[in-house]
């Protein structure tokens, strides 16, 4: 079914409703005594789909009563039953006897369409559309030129029907005009960017501006659309898009402040606090998060950023909070991420030095190769003495990936130092 032929099923459905409250509204006027009757049964007709029923219904009705709307009502039926050859005759014989009637002629320009005598359309439309001035006569009169595809020509016809009425339906097929069929791409993003910017980024028009820029593979304009669509629709797969253009431009800052202001993805926001070193926030976040959701793992990540925030890390009351977090976690959750994190807490600042080493070791075990669960242990050894043992484990470190972390090489040092330390004693 072609788009004009839809253009005019809308008018039609919107009249059979209009008619039906004339009747509701003022049913003494009646032109003969069975016109109510005659109107229910073309009603029902029209209901059940036997629209060449309800055509000659309406055409009893119209010659019974003289009142056009049921003239009207019975041609836009013949259209509907593609009666089209049918219409154009009775059109004809119409405007014969009658004043110029400019719905009439309209009825025949789709007839005509629909039969695809283009010439003739185009020639009854383009007169119509210079003598009404009217934006549908000149969408009309567009489509006909889209069919024949004289693209230069609906364009015009477009522009017109936007001038005078301000409308984004029109303004989106003319774009799809100008950059499929007419390769003016850059024109058809101007004109929709001039209504996105004056009026504002509808969806219809944010949905053609993604598209085209899609196409074009402009990653900023992308994202200016993105952003602006967002603000109309809080939809979570748009936020995506948005996160995803971020993480590709590599503009973290940006993302972030995307995400506090939309709350859109707190998850990835936490991620990013991490990644940017922004662990007082990260801190905050993982707090709210754990008292909506309830999920331990936040509340690790709450005691790890608060550790990470904190500018005294020996202060007892933020070793306490700490430790006591991360103990409840690890009793439901043997997270080798909080473990190794425990451990090394309680052995880094001497809270519990063989506890700690009990956490390390059950991470080693899970992973064996790994170069920094490998350095809290040789730092445990470090803090029991064991300067031998710690230096042999270090220097395995420091051949692995990950052993060039300013952490590890701070630790080789201390425990050098240590090792040294001992042999000087041993000479004694």
């Amino acid at each position: 079914m072609s788009r004009i032929f839809i253009f005019f099923m809308t008018i039609f459905l919107f009249t059979a409703c209009s008619l039906h409250e004339k009747i509701d509204v003022k049913p003494n006027e009646k032109a003969f005594e069975d016109e109510d009757t005659y109107i229910l049964f073309a009603l029902r007709a029209q209901e059940m789909h036997d629209y060449k029923s309800a055509a000659d219904l309406f055409t009893t009705l119209y010659e019974k009563s003289g009142k056009k709307e049921y003239l009207y009502r019975s041609l836009e039926n013949d259209l509907v039953a593609q009666e089209n050859e049918k219409l154009i005759q009775r059109v004809d014989t119409l405007l014969k006897d009658k004043a110029l009637d400019v719905r009439l002629l309209r009825y025949k320009v789709v007839a005509l369409f629909e039969l695809n005598r283009l010439d003739e359309a185009i020639e009854l439309s383009v007169g119509l559309a210079s003598k009404t001035k009217e934006p549908n006569d000149y969408l009309l009169t567009s489509d006909i030129y889209i069919k024949r595809q004289e693209f230069d020509s609906a364009v015009k016809y477009l522009e017109g029907a936007y001038v005078k009425e301000n409308n984004e339906k029109i303004l989106d097929k003319m774009s799809i005009i100008l950059y499929v069929n007419l390769d003016r791409k850059k024109e058809a993003i101007a004109h929709l960017e001039t209504y996105s910017r004056m009026i504002g980024c509808s969806k219809l028009i944010c949905m053609r501006l993604i598209a085209f820029y899609s196409n074009d593979n402009n990653i900023d304009g992308l994202l200016s659309t993105y952003l602006r669509l967002y603000e109309i629709d809080k939809n979570s797969e748009i936020a995506k898009k948005i996160i995803q253009i971020y993480t590709y431009k590599r503009e973290y800052k940006k993302l972030a402040n995307f995400l506090e202001s939309s709350g859109s993805d707190d998850e990835v926001l936490l991620q990013l606090y991490s990644s940017l070193r922004e662990y007082a926030k990260a801190f905050v976040l993982a707090d709210e998060l754990y008292s909506k959701t309830l999920d331990i793992s936040y509340l690790g990540e709450s005691a790890i950023y608060e550790y990470e925030s904190a500018k005294d890390k020996a202060s007892k009351k933020l070793l306490k909070s700490v430790v006591e977090k991360l103990e409840k976690v690890v009793k439901t959750r043997r997270d080798t991420m909080y473990l190794n994190y425990l451990g090394y807490i309680l052995i880094d600042h001497d809270i519990d030095v063989k506890k700690g080493m009990a956490y390390i070791e059950e991470v080693i075990k899970k992973q064996p190769k790994s170069a920094f669960y490998l350095d809290s242990k040789a730092w445990g050894y470090y803090k029991l003495g064991e300067c031998k043992k710690a230096y042999k484990l270090i220097k395995e470190v420091s051949q692995m990936e990950g052993g060039d972390d300013p952490e590890v090489i701070a630790h080789e040092k201390a425990i050098q130092k240590c090792l040294n330390q001992e042999k000087g004693k041993k000479r004694k």
